[in-house]
């Protein structure tokens, strides 16, 4: 595959993850199959005011849900005009995921807080947003969307190991991509931290601190969703309901202790079928997470590798651009063998100036 499109070869891909630290932009330059280049990142952290209003999100009302989507957008379009007067060169279009408030596939609905409108006109440039509603529609999950920028990007390794707010894996077998969430990751860890007075547990050290409670890590590793087959996908939803009440009698240091270690043993157990010879891609805030590698390390046959900062913070922004590329090029975005949907498709709205 080449990206013969000339039209749109550098994107803006925009990324804000479950874990509330902020947005990530990634410019990228897209050349002949797999090759693409990073011309400019930036991470714009979240002010306690967006962390409180983006957390808060889910219980608005109606029209105070749609005032706080048209705040947001506005504030998002002033960010990224500020880093395009920056570049020397031009941006052909802008690939933004929004910010995540519903995922329940299963009730046929995601909601992804972003209005395209707002960033086209307020910048002037082409955009594409709302990736998921498109491929719940079709009967799917709307989720995981990386997997098909790792087998166009990353096809190199035996699979790619995502360390977001949720942990997901994405590897080929035989001709189909599979995917699928794992289980949380940064997400409850952030929540015990916080309660701490710290936005994250800086290299595991206060998970490192506490004490596993065996009987909690059963209870965690025995959740019914890891029972079910992919394809499956989770949200903050889940989190706050099957994981946060049964840790809730534990102190915090031991609640991150406890967390830990159950999320080493869920990514373990799906990367329990790679051999010694597998090289597996980690990326995502969790892999400056020591306590946490170290864990998965300890537990797995295959070898884990953590590449330099900047694909490790960016990857999704990066993926996020190729899929709004791939999204204006008419090409498949989200795989059926990933999603469950009914078929490939092409996912996402586009925006055009005004």
């Amino acid at each position: 595959m080449t990206f013969e499109n000339k039209a749109f070869q550098i994107g803006m891909g925009i990324m804000s993850g479950t874990s509330l630290d902020g947005v990530d932009i990634a410019v990228v330059r897209f050349d002949a199959y797999p090759k693409f280049e990073f011309l400019h990142l930036a991470h714009i952290p979240y002010s306690g005011f967006w962390i409180k209003s983006l957390g808060e999100a889910p219980s608005l009302a109606a029209d105070d849900f749609l005032k706080l989507e048209n705040e947001y957008s506005c504030y998002l379009a002033a960010e990224i005009t500020k880093v395009i007067k920056g570049l020397e060169f031009k941006v052909d279009f802008i690939a933004c995921h929004g910010h995540t408030i519903f995922h329940q596939p299963e009730h046929h609905f995601t909601y992804q807080l972003c209005n395209g409108n707002i960033i086209a006109a307020e910048t002037g440039i082409t955009t594409v947003c709302d990736f998921r509603r498109g491929d719940v529609a079709l009967g799917g999950q709307g989720a995981p969307l990386v997997p098909i920028g790792d087998a166009l990007l990353f096809g190199n390794y035996a699979a790619c190991l995502n360390l977001g707010g949720f942990a997901n894996i994405s590897f080929q077998s035989n001709d189909d991509r599979i995917a699928y969430d794992i289980g949380p990751a940064n997400l409850p860890l952030n929540y015990y931290a916080s309660r701490t007075g710290l936005a994250y547990d800086n290299k595991g050290m206060l998970a490192r601190s506490g004490s596993m409670d065996r009987a909690t890590l059963d209870k965690l590793n025995n959740l019914p969703f890891y029972q079910k087959s992919y394809p499956k996908s989770l949200g903050r939803e889940w989190v706050e309901r099957e994981i946060l009440p049964l840790v809730s009698s534990l102190s915090d240091r031991d609640a991150l202790a406890t967390l830990t270690e159950h999320i080493a043993n869920q990514i373990a157990r799906a990367l329990n079928s790679f051999s010694k010879r597998d090289k597996i891609l980690a990326t995502g805030g969790g892999c400056f997470n020591d306590f946490l590698i170290e864990g998965i390390r300890r537990s797995v046959k295959c070898e884990i590798q953590i590449p330099d900062r900047a694909l490790i913070d960016y990857k999704e922004a990066l993926i996020f651009a190729l899929l709004g590329k791939l999204r204006l090029e008419g090409r498949a975005n989200a795989l059926r063998s990933v999603t469950g949907a009914l078929r490939d498709n092409s996912s996402g709205a586009i925006y055009y100036p005004l």
